[in-house]
């Protein structure tokens, strides 16, 4: 019987339970304890075992069963010849088989026969004595090298792990001295005599500074009128030599100060500066160039007017007045059906008022006019009786801008501390926040901030701060008890975000550790009452929206092309449907709401004066924020808006003027097969709940009309009732290393509203031990933690850390920026796509497309940033700025993670960085000519925009795969095989990397037909 057993039959004996991870914590105690009481003192220390004489028996046996160290002896030079004789004996019993004493090794294979024979035929009663101790004695050995081997192992993670708080520590600390010190410029003088001193001595200046930009202005005017007097007075006068010289001398005087500024522009751009270390250090911002100098500027212009005086324009001079006896026919139409009204809260005869008064309110007026208004007292009184409080109320109703306002107007921040506002996109944060600000009357980043990635608009006076709720996960490390907020209000949580189902379960916890702590769930749906099922039954505070009835129309049958019917509606209802009115379009992604918008401007373009102006405007996700703030612009008279949206507009922003929707029943959307790895965006039917919202849009200032573009039997047996919530689809390596930091090691028994498929789980925990974020026992390594650091996925992350090693840290920051932007590098406008493509190939690297994608930063960093560069190689301007400021924050997080950054020009060292980072995402050509998952033997393809794609190597590492037609690989780079196991040794096995195209051919002759059938 083992140890372990032993262990565990005396164990459910004593206290009646008995289990695997139980024993195997029992025997560490007893190899770490010195003596049978260090032993029983540890027991009780750790609360075990409750200590009685049957454990100290227990206690006592075990101690001796156990393989004890030798007493140490006398240090000497050297051992001893017997010593060696025997330690050498040792090592060939250990190699060898044990014999039997009347057994002789004999090497025929006749006697080796009959020998094997009688060792079969002798029973266990007639093996000698000796042969018995003997193998006692190696069982006795092979335990206590296992045992010291477990030791080792064991050891050596409870060193990682303490390596690993240690570096925990060092980074919140390195963190609160870089919070310290902006603090402390703010007060620098504590004492009050000094800090009164202090103040005057600022005040004397900014007086000094004020009154010479004064004192300059009255001289100028002053010199002015001098010179003005005497060309007056003295313009015929017969003045002697001095007396001109005193003029000439003023009017000089007078016409370089006029130009002073003008002057120093010059020489500032003229002049050459011999750059130094600190101005090296400074990071030079490019400047936007004008639309004129970036066209061409005048001589573009006069150009082109040049060009429309020059054409020919056909038709009759009358021809415009004619066509307005005529009504414009479409060529296309689309049949619809009313099929019900969505009731509303508000009467037809209250558009009037509510439009004609809105423009003229003021900022107070429009707070008070909002639903939420009538409940601020009811929602005060209710956040201060309840910690946790459910919010129900339709979009539009005020409460994501007007219930932090509440709260802080309450009196809630009092303490110094923040009232916190999730948001699931980085739009409405950014949007949110500024309409706040404008309401509180301070400027953005001061009492009122925001806080997205690659955007940090906050100060230590902010204490009403939106943020997307990624950026309070990413709170949550360094500082897991939220102690600097006193409410936390999570909107939209209706959208179920993966973030947002993390979120739910980690404020939960906290609200039942901090009782100070007040919760808000927002959400604008109806399913309200399992929210406060979760939250251990929370009361629910619903605030009534204000809306106007919405008519509801399906088409008679179901539409071919979806986004060809949308450009049929959106004309149908220009040209039919009365003036105001604006019209909110929902699609799929960036990619179709360009398409649509330029379908659009040509019909409109084509038709020319025929029709009223119809002005199409974008709004998604990656737009710039310029862009994005037109569609809020009010719309000029005799003219139309078409906001062409994601589903970002179905909660997270509202537009006014809306009257009409056109819905086609679609949106995109993540999920993630576990077993092949592969994620998959593609588009899919939304829910009767994310249509209700779209709907909902079109009765905010006016009764409005719905146009879904499909059939009413497809609402009621197609759609489903709630989309599915993210955690469900999608890959969960991120979250688990995020939760893994935080110290939540159950993550199948974690607190989730809707808990992920298992199988998900398992692959993320598996792949973050392939990573080496894991160690054998489930517990976040030192390795793990450096990696949490990053806003990356675990893999990049890892390919971070492991440039350290390969000295090529810069250049490895500049591929994550890139691969991060998520959007095309490069355009091919349909006019130029051969020069786009020559443009490309230019960039192009034999290594693969990460080096690619380096090459092109490195040529763009070159050019100052240029947007003229940009358009010269067709280049996404736009991209590289958003990949500039991901690596910008990512080289700002080197130091967090004590990484020194490191350049280097092998692109073998850098693609070696990179396969420690993607191993997992391994694939072999075989001889078919297809490439194949090393790991899981899945067929994959080389993207066609690859530049490898005519190259086909035989082993390659990719970014990502994704699934269009078929399912190709994305940012590929060539690699060998031994690679592989340099990096990842655990992971891969001799076998798996066998190259068949290395191997020889046999030598031997084949047979004949005659030698075969002869």
């Amino acid at each position: 019987m083992s140890v372990e057993q032993w262990v565990s039959d005396e164990l459910h004996a004593i206290v009646g339970i008995s289990d695997r991870t139980i024993c195997q914590y029992v025997l560490a105690l007893a190899r770490k304890s010195s003596n049978t009481e260090d032993f029983i003192g540890k027991l009780k220390d750790n609360d075990a075992l409750e200590i009685n004489d049957s454990v100290r028996r227990f206690a006592s046996q075990l101690m001796n069963k156990l393989p004890r160290a030798a007493p140490k002896q006398t240090v000497r030079k050297g051992p001893s010849a017997a010593e060696l004789r025997e330690r050498e004996l040792v090592r060939l019993s250990n190699t060898m088989t044990v014999l039997e004493e009347e057994e002789e090794p004999v090497y025929t294979k006749k006697s080796s026969h009959h020998q094997r024979k009688r060792r079969e035929s002798s029973s266990d009663d007639e093996v000698p004595q000796s042969s018995k101790k003997t193998e006692v004695k190696q069982e006795k050995r092979k335990e206590a090298s296992s045992d010291s081997d477990f030791e080792a192992i064991e050891g050596e993670l409870d060193r990682d792990i303490k390596e690993r708080d240690e570096l925990a520590a060092r980074i919140r600390k390195r963190e609160k001295e870089k919070t310290r010190n902006v603090l402390e410029q703010k007060r620098k003088i504590p004492d009050n005599k000094d800090k009164e001193a202090y103040s005057i001595d600022k005040l004397r200046e900014e007086s000094r500074r004020q009154y010479l930009a004064k004192r300059k202005e009255d001289k100028l005017d002053e010199l002015r009128k001098v010179v003005h007097d005497d060309e007056v007075l003295f313009a015929n006068e017969d003045l002697t030599e001095r007396e001109r010289k005193d003029m000439e001398y003023r009017k000089k005087v007078l016409e370089y100060a006029e130009q002073h500024e003008k002057a120093a522009d010059i020489m500032k751009t003229k002049r050459y500066y011999v750059p130094d270390a600190k101005v090296k250090s400074i990071p030079t911002e490019y400047v936007e160039e004008t639309e004129e100098v970036r066209h061409g500027g005048d001589g573009a212009k006069w150009e082109h007017e040049q060009l429309l005086a020059s054409m020919l324009h056909y038709g009759a001079k009358d021809a415009k007045s004619k066509q307005e006896e005529f009504e414009l026919l479409l060529d296309d139409k689309i049949d619809f059906i009313q099929a019900l009204q969505m009731p509303g809260t508000l009467d037809e005869k209250d558009e009037e008022i509510t439009a004609a008064q809105k423009r003229k309110m003021t900022i107070e007026e429009t707070r008070k006019s909002l639903p939420v208004y009538a409940f601020r007292e009811q929602f005060i009184e209710a956040v201060k009786e309840h910690q946790i409080l459910i919010i129900e109320g339709e979009t539009g109703s005020g409460k994501t801008t007007q219930l932090p306002q509440y709260l802080y107007e309450a009196g809630f921040c009092k303490d110094g501390k923040k009232i916190g506002c999730t948001q699931p996109r980085r739009v409405a944060a950014m949007s949110v926040a500024a309409r706040v600000a404008e309401e509180v009357g301070c400027k953005l980043g001061m009492q009122v901030g925001y806080s997205i990635r690659f955007e940090d608009c906050t100060s230590e006076k902010t204490v009403l701060k939106y943020m997307t709720d990624g950026m309070l996960l990413r709170e949550f490390l360094n500082e897991p008890d939220l102690a600097s907020y006193c409410v936390m209000m999570i909107d939209e949580a209706h959208e179920r975000t993966l973030h947002t189902d993390i979120l739910f379960g980690l404020v939960k916890d906290i609200a039942r550790f901090r009782k100070d702590l007040k919760l808000l769930i927002s959400s604008a749906t109806l399913d309200a009452e399992k929210f406060s099922t979760f939250f251990d039954d929370a009361p629910i505070f619903r605030i009534p929206g204000r809306r106007f009835p919405v008519d509801i129309y399906y088409t008679q049958a179901p539409e071919a092309d979806y986004m060809d019917a949308v450009m049929v509606t959106v004309m149908q209802i220009h040209l039919t449907q009365p003036l105001p009115g604006d019209i909110l379009v929902f699609l799929t992604g960036q990619e179709e709401i360009e398409s649509v918008q330029e379908a659009l401007m040509e019909k409109t373009k084509a038709l020319g004066s025929k029709i009223k102006e119809l002005i199409p405007l974008p709004i998604y996700a990656n737009l710039p924020s310029d862009l994005q703030a037109k569609i809020f612009e009010p719309t000029p008279p005799n003219a139309r808006k078409v906001i062409l949206a994601t589903n970002i507009a179905e909660t997270s922003v509202t537009i006014d003027g809306i009257c009409y929707v056109i819905d086609p029943g679609f949106s995109k959307q993540n999920s993630f097969d576990a077993r092949s790895g592969v994620e998959h965006l593609h588009v899919v039917t939304i829910s009767k709940a994310s249509a209700n919202q779209r709907a909902g849009r079109a009765g905010r200032t006016g009764p409005g009309k719905c146009f879904r573009l499909y059939t009413a039997w497809a609402y009621k047996h197609e759609l489903e009732d709630q989309p599915i919530p993210e955690i469900q689809r999608t890959n969960l390596g991120n979250v688990v290393l995020m939760l893994k930091s935080l110290g939540i090691h159950d993550l199948v028994h974690f607190d989730f509203l809707d808990p992920p498929p298992q199988e998900t789980l398992v692959i993320a925990l598996e792949q973050l031990y392939a990573l080496g974020a894991l160690n054998h026992r489930g517990e976040l390594t030192k390795l793990g933690r450096r990696m949490a650091e990053f806003p990356c996925d675990p893999c990049m992350s890892k390919m971070i850390i492991a440039s350290e090693k390969y000295g090529c840290s810069e250049e490895i920051l500049t591929i994550c920026a890139m691969l991060s932007c998520n959007a095309a590098v490069f355009y091919r406008p349909k006019a130029m796509i051969i020069h786009a493509d020559s443009a490309r190939k230019a960039f192009w690297s034999p290594a693969g497309d990460h080096i690619t994608l380096m090459n092109v930063y490195n040529k763009w960093k070159e050019t100052n940033y240029s947007q003229q560069w940009c358009m010269e190689n067709f280049v996404q301007h736009r991209t590289m700025k958003k990949a500039r400021d991901i690596r910008d924050q990512l080289e700002g997080l080197l130091e967090r993670v004590e990484i020194e950054p490191k350049s280097s020009s092998c692109t073998i060292a850098i693609r070696k960085a990179i396969t420690a980072g993607y191993f997992y995402n391994c694939s072999k050509l075989d001889n078919s000519g297809h490439y194949k998952t090393v790991k899981h033997k899945h067929t994959v393809h080389v993207h066609p925009n690859s530049c490898l794609f005519e190259e086909l190597p035989r082993w390659v590492v990719y970014y990502e795969l994704v699934f269009t037609s078929k399912e190709f690989m994305r940012e590929i780079s060539q690699i060998e095989s031994s690679w592989l196991l340099e990096v990842a040794p655990h992971y891969y096995k001799g076998r798996e990397l066998e190259d068949a195209t290395n191997k020889k051919m046999p030598k031997q002759r084949g047979k004949s037909a005659q030698e075969l059938h002869g």
